[in-house]
């Protein structure tokens, strides 16, 4: 049994398909399991990381967990992390699947980096998947590419090593059915580096239309930035980043093609995979 967090989201959904087509039993964890919509066979329980203690009740008999985690302030992360870490130990210490970020080691304030270190600090085995950045957040652009056909966003010449969210959680299933993984920490990336400019072309070719990007200013997109990701100083910090792969290109690394034996998928090939939320 698996116990898969964060079910619902663009990962773990993947991760859970992946899993139910391998025949493992899943156990998804949601806030809200009649609007889950998970494959047939999936045991849908609810739970909230808010309130680490509502997990303990479905742990039974669970020898992996994929972690995900919703919130993204440090100091939330620093309370509830350790307590979380906590309840899985003492249920028979399963194996923890994390996705970070690529920007934990180098970030050690942030809350992936905190919360990797009250992971390690359990005793807990565990596998640290960072991707550099996962291509869905790019469906952030799908009202305006479907109603005017132009993304309107700040550095447009930031370029990105975006990731197929599959292929995370193609090594994270990997790592949750298997012990190979334990104690290793993986940056996952595309294969190459693309320009956010040059991502709006790429979609814009899989749906078969001529999209246009237009530049603004960082402050035009800020207060939107802060409200969707539920903080302004995780605003500002995506912002900085963008603004830094403008003039440093994000890196590229090898770890997809050596856990799965087979390169990295596209920019291209996502936007393919994913033209029916474009178009």
């Amino acid at each position: 049994m698996i116990l898969v967090t964060g079910a619902t989201g663009n990962v773990g959904r993947r991760v859970v398909e992946r899993l139910v087509t391998a025949g493992h039993g899943v156990r998804a964890v949601t806030r809200d399991p009649s609007r889950a919509q998970l494959p047939a066979g999936v045991e849908v329980v609810a739970a909230d990381l808010a309130d680490p203690e509502t997990l303990r009740p479905h742990l039974a008999g669970v020898e992996a967990v994929f972690l995900i985690w919703p919130f993204v302030e440090p100091a939330a992360a620093a309370q509830l992390a350790p307590r979380v870490a906590a309840v899985l130990a003492g249920a028979g210490s399963p194996r923890v699947v994390y996705v970070s970020a690529a920007t934990a080691e180098a970030d050690p304030d942030s809350f992936w980096a905190v919360v990797e270190r009250a992971i390690t600090a359990s005793g807990l085995p565990w596998t640290m998947l960072r991707p550099t950045g996962i291509a869905t957040n790019t469906l952030a652009w799908a009202p305006a590419i479907r109603s005017e056909g132009v993304v309107r966003w700040p550095y447009g010449a930031a370029a990105r090593s975006m990731v197929h969210e599959d292929d995370i959680a193609a090594i994270a299933v990997d790592a949750l059915t298997s012990d190979r993984h334990d104690g290793r920490t993986y940056v996952l990336s595309g294969p190459q580096t693309v320009t956010q400019a040059e991502q709006v072309r790429l979609i814009g070719a899989a749906i078969g239309r001529d999209l246009r990007w237009q530049e603004v200013p960082a402050e035009a997109v800020r207060p939107m930035l802060a409200v969707a990701m539920g903080s302004p100083a995780f605003a500002d910090a995506a912002l900085a980043g963008w603004a830094a792969m403008a003039e440093t290109p994000e890196q590229v690394t090898g770890d997809v093609a050596a856990v799965l034996g087979r390169p990295a998928r596209t920019f291209a090939d996502w936007a393919a995979d994913h033209a029916a939320d474009f178009a």
